[in-house]
């Protein structure tokens, strides 16, 4: 099971998909944005091209759980990818996902403007990776046998 995750941002998507096995998030790029329209029409394309079965989309929670305005804007582009494409759509809390990512590039040694560039397509892995674990369950290591 092939599976899309993203990470939303005004101006870029961070895009990961899952090895054909469902297990290992892999990053594909950032999707520099030019308008809904298009940004819907490129991963409908990349989900065609890539077999993708289901998407995960990361929500932008406060810290309080509550949903603000980019909360609200990835719901909305989450229905209009999941009618764009006719794939299930999941959304996951995505809370402190862009902060580890750019932790883990800082202790990489990577500088800010090198971070930048890869720091949604990090976060969409994280993302992506974290509803793969969510989907094995406890105890079952990546790779390992479901039984």
């Amino acid at each position: 099971m092939r599976v899309l995750g993203l990470d939303l941002g005004d101006r870029r998507i961070g895009i990961a998909v899952s090895d054909e096995t469902g297990t290992v998030a892999q990053g594909r790029g950032v999707y520099l944005r030019r308008g809904e329209e298009e940004a819907l029409s490129h991963l409908a394309e990349l989900c065609r091209r890539e077999r993708v079965e289901t998407i995960v989309v990361g929500l932008p929670l406060n810290m309080d759980s509550s949903e603000g305005v980019q909360a609200r804007k990835a719901r909305a582009f989450a229905r209009a990818l999941a009618d764009r494409t006719g794939l299930p759509v999941e959304l996951l809390d995505e809370r402190l996902t862009t902060a580890e990512a750019d932790r883990v590039l800082k202790e990489a040694g990577l500088r800010e403007r090198k971070r930048r560039r890869v720091r949604d397509e990090l976060a969409a892995v994280l993302i992506l990776q974290a509803w793969l674990d969510c989907r094995r369950g406890p105890g079952q290591e990546a790779g390992a046998p479901d039984h």
